[in-house]
């Protein structure tokens, strides 16, 4: 339930060195919405997007079900991709555990709520942490006059929770990969990283102190300077 705009500190920075590119994808931030919604189909996506913008060899970065995006299309378009940057989150597949969130987000009644401090109070109730609330909430927007919306398509992400648990495991990918993960998140665990050598034979892993599962945004300059230090090495 991120977007692109979470991203623009890090891009900002990269674009020193690189050519930058952040994508909502399907069903997020400013992207079109679709009951369709699987892995399969958001690398579809991501190839569309290289084609059309003719690119040819490149870095690839995902955060979360974006980690799991780009674990896809590296490995199933590997002649694409130089490096891979996969943000907490492993190949495997993962119980669904947003069921509180998602319970949130579907009781704000926008008939109601008119400003995102009602929002955050109605959804405090079901989700305590105000940094998530935060996170979440960054969403909103104004779809007409008078009436507040989020900007992703909550009914799909909800109809299709559990397909956004599904494990990675297509095919292996030889090129080289930074698996980097927060200290606090439970994510990434020394069992999943067995597994990650196995799919991932050139990953190595870095873990960002003091930093839960949003680790690009709780730790940016720390997340900053590990990826960019991986990109740059030879």
């Amino acid at each position: 339930m991120g977007m692109l705009d979470n991203w623009q500190g890090p891009a900002k920075y990269y674009a020193e060195h690189f050519q930058v590119y952040i994508i909502d994808a399907r069903n997020h931030g400013h992207s079109p919405h679709s009951p369709e919604f699987t892995y399969e189909l958001m690398a579809d996506d991501l190839l569309n997007f290289v084609e059309e913008h003719d690119l040819d060899y490149f870095h690839l970065m995902g955060h979360s079900m974006g980690g799991k995006t780009v674990m896809k299309f590296a490995q199933n378009h590997p002649d694409y991709v130089d490096k891979l940057i996969v943000a907490d989150i492993a190949p495997r597949a993962y119980p669904v555990h947003h069921q509180q969130i998602l319970a949130g987000l579907n009781a704000l009644d926008f008939e109601v709520i008119k400003s995102r401090g009602e929002a955050e109070k109605a959804l405090a109730s079901y989700v305590p942490e105000l940094g998530v609330r935060q996170f979440l909430l960054k969403n909103m927007y104004w779809k007409e006059k008078g009436k507040l919306a989020l900007r992703f398509n909550l009914d799909a992400i909800t109809e299709n929770i559990e397909l956004i648990g599904e494990g990675i495991f297509d095919r292996i990918y030889e090129g080289p990969t930074l698996f980097i993960r927060g200290e606090k998140s439970k994510y990434v665990s020394e069992e999943d990283w067995k597994d990650i050598q196995l799919s991932f034979p050139q990953a190595e892993l870095n873990t960002v102190k003091d930093a839960g599962h949003w680790l690009h945004a709780e730790k940016q300059a720390e997340f900053i300077q590990e990826t960019t230090e991986f990109l740059l090495r030879d």
